[in-house]
């Protein structure tokens, strides 16, 4: 299907949210969206994603799995199953009693939302919504509600094709993928971790990963479920790169020569640090995690802070003000549940005291560091780390 010929035929109108905020930017985030939607159906050789005038057009696209893979575009507000037809009254009142006679389910009134983009089109939009309003009125029964209808039949003529349809669905939202840049997410098996990292997708942040094995104590079943959602996340954006950063001798040091309640805090300490130099290394400016204030004893205000001034970048927390059933039913949602809870210990579950801080302070945790000869053991963890592109 190119360009120049008026497409005749299913296809998928998608719109833009918060993009009409940007301004002079805007086409930047607007060739990004339509580069994210190429990829999401770029199993389907016979779509072709169309960036028009602001609009995006994913012309040929029009089965379950395809609509399903163009939802889940953050960037893209909603998205209509719509029928492509040349610019001329006839064609469009084909093409709108196509998707309402026999298909119309229990609506008893519709009415019909005109826009032409293109002056030059004869009719006004409420003349064009007139004649093709009494079409289908008359091929249906359906009564006729401009304020609160049952059924809104979209009609829009464009500079090169008019498109009709008669459903909108709702999209991913958010901002298009690697517009608001990238960072590097702390990436543990756990429920919170993946969840973050898809609320930083969606705020348009491209992610690399990292996950600190703890072999070992924790087997291949926990490193393997970290893929698994790791690839999860990839789906968003494209290759996600993951660093796997061996651990377990950084927390054997710390464990046989740091106090035993301040041990959470001091790993978390460590994991910064290391997480740190890799995005230094990568070019990220930024880390994320998935902590959710006082959800447990390392997530107090007070450990929080503790923790955060081992970090020499931004640490970004979405999940912040999340509850645990809020994140679950994300979890849930974006399919990384089920990975999630497969019954693998995490590093940080290893050697955890039975009272552990809850108020701790930056300067025990660097005194209590200052016992433990740490520098060489997170260079050869960093040295001995595994990158994967998935």
């Amino acid at each position: 299907m190119k360009n120049e010929a008026a497409p005749i035929g299913p296809g998928v109108v998608l719109r833009v949210g918060e993009l009409f905020l940007k301004g002079r930017n805007r086409f930047r985030f607007e060739e990004a969206l339509a580069c994210n939607v190429r990829r999401a159906v770029a199993d389907r050789p016979d779509v072709e994603v169309v960036l028009e005038h602001g609009r995006i057009f994913a012309l040929g696209a029009c089965d379950t799995d395809s609509l399903a893979s163009l939802a889940s575009v953050f960037g893209v507000a909603s998205l209509s199953p719509a029928l492509f037809c040349e610019k001329g009254v006839p064609p469009i009142t084909e093409a709108a009693l196509a998707l309402t006679v026999g298909k119309t389910g229990p609506a008893r009134t519709f009415r019909i939302a005109a826009r032409r983009s293109d002056k030059r089109f004869p009719l006004k939009s409420t003349e064009l919504a007139r004649e093709v309003g009494a079409a289908v009125q008359r091929a249906t029964g359906l009564g006729v509600d401009l304020t609160a209808p049952d059924l809104t039949v979209g009609v829009e003529v464009g500079p090169r094709w008019a498109f009709v349809w008669a459903q909108e669905l709702p999209g991913a939202g958010g901002l298009p993928v690697g517009t608001s840049g990238r960072a590097l997410l702390l990436l543990s098996g756990g429920i919170d971790s993946p969840c973050a990292g898809h609320l930083m997708q969606k705020r348009g942040l491209k992610l690399a990963a990292v996950y600190f094995h703890a072999f070992p104590y924790t087997g291949d079943g926990a490193r393997d479920k970290v893929v698994d959602l790791a690839r999860v996340l990839a789906r968003r954006q494209g290759p996600l790169r993951l660093f796997v950063v061996p651990f377990a001798r950084v927390q054997e040091a710390l464990r046989d020569n740091a106090p035993g309640d301040y041990l959470v805090v001091l790993y978390r300490r460590a994991m910064l640090r290391i997480a740190c130099r890799l995005a230094k290394r990568e070019g990220l400016p930024a880390l994320v995690t998935g902590e959710s204030l006082g959800q447990v004893a390392s997530q107090t205000l007070a450990n929080i802070a503790a923790i955060e001034d081992a970090a020499s970048l931004p640490v970004l927390r979405p999940l912040i003000g999340f509850d645990k059933l809020e994140t679950v039913g994300l979890a849930r949602t974006i399919g990384t549940y089920d990975i999630s809870i497969r019954p693998h210990m995490d590093c940080c579950s290893l050697f955890v005291p039975p009272h552990p801080i809850t108020k701790g302070s930056a300067k025990q945790a660097a005194f209590a560091e200052s016992r433990v000869d740490l520098a060489p053991l997170m260079d050869e963890a960093v040295a001995a780390s595994e990158v994967s592109d998935l």
